[in-house]
């Protein structure tokens, strides 16, 4: 079930939280939602789940309009706000139970339902406990499966592994990744590493306004555009590997990094095919060349690039 938000704006006073925002996500799609303190990634979640009404735009789940078709949006779609508001005094069974009275599923469905969110959250071994004796990496555990228990199309994650430890961000990424070749997701984080190994797409918002929309790999070309290559020979001369590499169509900086060891750094133009090239021309000149490794731009660099001003 596909996404859309349209010309989607929120101000809070004379402060606008979202301007003019429109972005589409499609059915299967994990989509990674970056943007610094204040950005309006909250604020774009909460509009999207109905939460809060924008002051101009429109959202669509599917066919549904967030606007006209609330009671048919909720069945739709699974959120776990940044908060996960838990009741720590209720146990894991009892709270789910609860929440597919909220979600309105029917009586003899519950049990199904209960036993395929346990098992898809790895709650087996907690399901009995109270919610306040589950370490923070279970806790985010019971949130996402009171997200997932009326079995949504369409899950919104705002910040989902805020407070955990290495070993549980790992667990609920690898959960979030199993979930989303069947559902729409929405994912919000700080730890840009974890949308990195996560999420199909990156949507980087800053002042409320899209500036980055692409695949990883995309936003590095987008963001240099410029390929990168470290190259390492076994023969030849310096000088003359480095006449030579400088000569190549696209090129417009050669570095020696290490000339006892042959190593250089190349920049050119990303549709200039520099590999291709740096072969042909060892292949020409008989050297030998032991590597050619592009370099990438870190997504840490590019986030800092387009949300700083």
């Amino acid at each position: 079930m596909d996404i859309v938000v349209e010309n989607l704006t929120k101000k809070y006073g004379s402060q606008k939280a979202v301007d003019d925002l429109s972005f589409k996500v499609k059915t299967g799609e994990i989509l990674g939602f970056l943007g610094p303190n204040g950005a309006g990634k909250t604020t774009t979640m909460k509009a999207i789940t109905g939460f809060l009404y924008p002051d101009n735009g429109q959202i669509f789940i599917g066919n549904y309009s967030v606007e006209r078709d609330q009671e048919e949006i909720k069945k739709k779609i699974g959120y776990l706000p940044e908060s996960n508001p838990l009741y720590e005094d209720m146990y894991v069974l009892d709270y789910l139970r609860f929440a597919a009275k909220v979600q309105k599923i029917p009586s003899d469905d519950v049990d199904d339902k209960l036993l395929n969110v346990v098992q898809t959250c790895g709650l087996e071994k907690e399901k009995h406990k109270k919610i306040s004796e589950l370490s923070k990496g279970f806790k985010q555990r019971v949130g996402l499966a009171q997200a997932l228990i009326h079995s949504p199309e369409v899950l919104i994650l705002d910040e989902p592994t805020v407070g955990l430890d290495p070993n549980q961000i790992k667990e609920i990424r690898e959960l979030i990744k199993r979930i989303g070749k069947e559902k729409t997701v929405i994912l919000s984080s700080h730890i840009l590493a974890e949308v990195e190994a996560t999420c199909d797409r990156i949507l980087i918002i800053n002042k409320g306004k899209i500036v980055a929309d692409g695949s990883t790999a995309e936003l590095r070309n987008q963001a240099q555009g410029k390929e990168v290559l470290k190259v390492k020979f076994d023969s030849g001369d310096v000088n003359t590997i480095y006449d030579n590499l400088s000569k190549i169509r696209g090129v417009h900086m050669v570095d020696i990094m290490d000339a006892e060891k042959r190593m250089f750094e190349i920049q050119g133009n990303t549709d200039s095919e520099l590999p291709k090239q740096v072969f042909s021309m060892t292949v020409k000149n008989k050297w030998v060349l032991t590597q050619l490794t592009p370099v990438e731009t870190k997504l840490e660099d590019i986030f800092m690039e387009l949300t700083t001003s």
